[in-house]
């Protein structure tokens, strides 16, 4: 099992960090018509719920680390020429941070025994 989450945690960071630079007409088709804040604070919250669950001795170091990686996406997205990194996608990246790491550590709580 541990090995499963950690191959879909970095599953997921890569498909996330290949899909925030890839020119927009190449994405695929919304399916819905969603805030693009709430895009980035889903798409992170699931990010941190999987690092949090594949590295548990990690915990804020994993927080830290998934925040840089949303601030190297932004900072990538400024030099492709075809996308824009945005300081707000970013402050929605930590927010999705906070809930995964949140939501990870009431579920710790509820499943650790008494």
């Amino acid at each position: 099992m541990p090995l499963l989450l950690k191959s879909s945690f970095w599953f997921a960071a890569t498909l996330i960090g290949v899909l925030s630079v890839l020119p927009v007409p190449y994405l695929p088709p919304q399916a819905f018509d969603v805030w693009d804040k709430a895009q980035h604070a889903g798409a992170f919250t699931g990010l941190a719920m999987l690092c949090h669950a594949s590295y548990k001795d990690l915990h804020w170091r994993a927080s830290l680390a998934l925040l840089a990686y949303g601030a190297a996406i932004e900072l990538a997205q400024t030099v492709t020429g075809w996308r824009s990194g945005d300081w707000l996608d970013l402050l929605a990246d930590a927010l999705g941070i906070l809930v995964g790491g949140g939501i990870m550590a009431c579920l710790h709580h509820i499943k650790r025994p008494r």
